[in-house]
């Protein structure tokens, strides 16, 4: 997969990749990504198909590269709500919720979006692997401080970051959310949150 850090340093290269993403990002939201073609994306900028394979190897680099933004968006989210001003407790509450609703009007309700995302979780693609890392790593940071400052019990902050992310994986993992919208007999997101913030108090 292209690395779009290995391409900052080139303005004119990196202004390319730029608008080939915003276009396919564009024709995916609107066709679908399965219905998307690079022809497709290259006739829209107004390109060659073979200057879009300068850029990028295959359609799929394009789209591993569309979800690492879209991803990065997720990120960005959850380390505004990691430095805000509120106890451990809170913040947890905040970043699920915010999580949720994103995953809900992004994700979902754009339903070519939720395409290009579940695309991405079944072929189990390294971007969304160190996402999810790089959200432990934050959930772990607010854990901690929330041992130090004796709001949660001791225990080891990494590890309670992967179980609190596995508590609340049905507010957080698009599939997920999808199939427990309609259903009557689960948790409501309130309740999950709640019962996982309980469990870094013992």
């Amino acid at each position: 997969m292209l690395d779009l850090s290995d391409v900052s340093a080139d303005p004119a290269r990196q202004e390319n990749i730029t608008r080939i993403l915003d276009s396919a990002e564009k024709l995916f939201r609107h066709y679908g990504y399965s219905k998307t073609t690079v022809a497709d994306v290259a006739r829209d900028l107004g390109m060659s198909t073979a200057n879009i394979y300068r850029f990028f190897a295959s359609k799929t680099e394009i789209h591993q590269a569309v979800c690492g933004r879209m991803l990065a968006q997720s990120y960005k989210m959850a380390y505004d709500i990691r430095h805000l001003p509120i106890s451990a407790s809170e913040r947890l509450r905040a970043y699920v919720h915010a999580q949720y609703k994103m995953t809900l009007e992004t994700m979902l309700d754009e339903q070519k979006v939720h395409e290009m995302v579940i695309v991405a979780i079944e072929r189990d693609w390294h971007v969304i692997e160190k996402h999810i890392d790089r959200i432990h790593d934050l959930l772990a940071e607010i854990i901690a401080e929330g041992i130090a400052a004796g709001e949660f019990a001791e225990q080891d902050p990494v590890s309670a970051s992967k179980c609190f992310g596995a508590a609340t994986i049905l507010l957080c993992h698009p599939q997920m959310v999808a199939q427990c919208l309609a259903k009557t007999n689960r948790a409501e997101p309130d309740e999950l949150i709640d019962f996982a913030l309980r469990a870094l108090k013992i």
